[in-house]
């Protein structure tokens, strides 16, 4: 089957995963089965599908007549073999427990064409077990989507032992089709690879509170905001059911072994029934106390680096086990569990030599299985770690490679994009020095003529700073001072540039992004796209050069609007506050900002650059200005570019300039 083949889905589960998937399907343009036992089920999968489809047309994510038209093409049914009839793929979300998905495959394969493809939602289970049971083992996998489906990018795509090369690259075309990222799983091992990294790291934050080592306050604020993790881990096993989790750790216990023994601690509160959000009570209490209130300032180094330590043995599991690549787990865990960097790169930071001696000082001191550090990760070690000796990077052509940012020079026109879509393309420290490295880079390329600036993803060109690694420096001064500075710094470097700088600007704009967008010479935005300061409604104020470049552009009244308020705009408001300048349709940005790029590049670069700079001096003595307006009108007269405008003026052409 090819994926041009496909038309029908059928989405066995109607619950939060089940009408989730079968509304990314149906936006997909695929036609949608969406089943479960009883009326009342599906009929509540049904609605809730039909409400996140009018969220998002609400919020002008989608149209409205895109809404009513994947709306139409779901069906909901009761009746299995109903269900299963013309569909080509058949996606089953059935409760977690090997046995009931088991039963639930004996009787698909009563029902479903003979030449459909099973795929399973399942987190941690065995897809080779589960496939044994089919009669299309070969045409059987992993299917693993994150909650909630329609905002989360990654979907596991797992291979079982028997599963084809062809069912494998069809159903990462089928992801890919819906919008989402795939990242192959190459062998079947419990968890896969974001449960792997995240419910061990979740076990061994269990230990080290039921230990003694740390507080629970202590450990939380380590994984949020040194390590800056979206939650804390005990935040997060509340927000995902400590049941889940615990669940999941049983199931590795059982077939890896007592690495993975559950913590008491988890299991206490599972026989207890706190579990959470979703009891009221877990970790933390959201029915009479403030729920996760995490403390910024208690940061313990020894947390930090036996969590990394951990995190990292299992990294080098997945990999000297050839079930994922270093890249491959660095992406899934991004984009499943929006971790500011990949577990490897993480690991590799702090030192692979430094994380090995904490397990073999924590294997000799407690002589649990967990601690015993993999050959794999042995071997990184010595060799510099999951990636080799750090002066190695470097991109095809011999320049810096970016870990934060997509660089490259297509023609005259430098093209940078932040590319953090899990993290909303927020600017941490890292984004600001690889920021800093590429304006140098491309104002040091004489072929580059202009240069463009956007954010992956159509999410966000960026929302703003990344709070939690701020907030990481807790409340000293000197710390803020430089971050500021360095903002300020890089920045400047965009709107200082000889080159016509152009932002493109898609979803949320907000922050230090606006600050971003605001260094450059043009924006345009997207009609969806949302653009404001919101740093006092923190108790903050914008620290990248935005109270001083927001003024000059829209005025002094408008910018304290903008910034007093904390308000967010619309494109429409800010292109009539002429902040932005020109607005155009969501699926348009990309081809307008592109050509308006090339436009620049073509112009005089020598003219470009003494009007920037005529204009930039007048901002704050006009005598300054006019000055360099005369020198820079001077100078052009005595160029090659001059010349060839001319030339072409009078002969009715189209100059070619050279920035001669």
């Amino acid at each position: 089957m090819q994926l041009e083949d496909v038309q029908r889905v059928a989405v066995l589960g109607a619950g939060n995963m089940g009408h989730g998937i079968a509304e990314v399907a149906a936006l997909a343009g695929y036609d949608v089965s969406l089943r479960d036992i009883n009326d009342e089920l599906v009929q509540n999968g049904y609605d809730q599908i039909e409400w996140s489809l009018g969220k998002l047309a609400e919020k002008d994510r989608i149209g409205d007549d895109e809404a009513d038209a994947a709306l139409d093409r779901v069906d909901a049914f009761v009746d299995l073999e109903d269900a299963l009839d013309g569909a080509d793929v058949v996606v089953e979300v059935v409760p977690e427990k090997m046995a009931i998905k088991k039963d639930v495959y004996d009787e698909v394969v009563e029902h479903a064409p003979d030449e459909a493809v099973f795929v399973t939602n399942t987190s941690s289970l065995s897809i080779t077990e589960l496939s044994e049971v089919t009669d299309r083992p070969e045409r059987f996998c992993g299917m693993h989507f994150f909650n909630p489906p329609v905002r989360m990018d990654l979907v596991e795509v797992i291979s079982g032992k028997h599963t084809s090369e062809d069912t494998l690259e069809l159903i990462e075309g089928l992801a890919e089709s819906m919008g989402k990222t795939p990242v192959r799983v190459r062998k079947d091992s419990p968890g896969f690879i974001v449960n792997r990294i995240l419910v061990p790291l979740m076990n061994e934050a269990a230990w080290i509170v039921e230990s003694g080592d740390a507080t629970m306050e202590a450990v939380d604020s380590t994984t949020k905001f040194d390590m800056g993790l979206p939650m804390g881990s005990f935040e997060l096993a509340d927000q995902v059911g400590v049941d889940v989790g615990y669940h999941v750790l049983e199931y590795m216990h059982e077939v890896l072994g007592d690495a993975y023994r559950p913590c008491p601690l988890l299991g206490e509160k599972v026989e207890a029934e706190d579990l959470g959000k979703k009891t009221g009570k877990g970790f933390y209490d959201y029915e009479d106390g403030d729920g996760a209130q995490i403390p910024s300032d208690a940061i313990d180094a020894d947390v930090r680096r036996r969590l990394l330590a951990v995190m990292a043995n299992e990294t080098a599991g997945l990999i000297g086990n050839d079930v994922a690549d270093a890249d491959d787990i660095d992406e899934a865990v991004k984009l499943g569990a929006g971790f500011p960097d990949g577990p490897a790169k993480l690991a590799d930071e702090e030192g692979l030599d430094t994380l090995v001696e904490t397990l073999d000082a924590l294997a000799e001191e407690t002589g649990e299985a967990r601690y015993e550090a993999t050959d794999y990760l042995r071997e990184a070690a010595e060799s510099g770690g999951f990636r080799g000796a750090a002066g190695d990077a470097s991109d095809a052509e011999g320049g810096p490679a970016y870990e934060v940012l997509n660089v490259e020079v297509d023609g005259r026109v430098g093209h940078v994009e932040i590319d953090r879509p899990h993290r909303m393309n927020t600017i941490s420290g890292e984004v600001l020095d690889e920021l800093a490295e590429a304006i140098d880079r491309l104002d040091a390329d004489d072929e580059v003529r202009a240069i463009l600036l956007s954010g992956a993803g159509d999410r966000a060109f960026s929302a703003g700073a990344d709070v939690q690694s701020m907030a990481a420096g807790g409340a000293d001064p000197i710390h803020a001072v430089e971050l500021s500075r360095q903002g300020q710094q890089t920045f400047g470097k965009f709107e200082e540039s000889d080159k016509p700088v152009v932002a493109a600007i898609d979803g949320y704009c907000l922050g230090g992004g606006m600050e971003l967008a605001t260094a450059a010479d043009m924006r345009i935005a997207s009609e969806r796209s949302e653009l404001g300061q919101p740093e006092l409604d923190l108790g903050l104020l914008p620290g990248w050069g935005g109270t001083q470049r927001l003024a000059r552009i829209v005025g002094e009244g408008r910018a304290k609007e903008i910034i007093l308020t904390a308000d967010r705009y619309d494109a429409e408001t800010m292109a009539d506050y002429d902040f932005v300048n020109e607005v155009v349709p969501d699926d348009e940005l990309d081809e307008r900002a592109r050509e308006l790029a090339e436009q620049l590049a073509g112009g005089p670069p020598i003219a470009q650059k003494y009007t920037k700079r005529a204009i930039h001096a007048g901002r704050t003595d006009n005598e300054a200005g006019l000055e360099v307006e005369a020198m820079g009108f001077g100078h052009v007269m005595n160029t090659d570019d001059l010349m060839e405008g001319v030339t072409a003026f009078m002969g009715d052409g189209e100059p070619e300039f050279e920035g001669k």
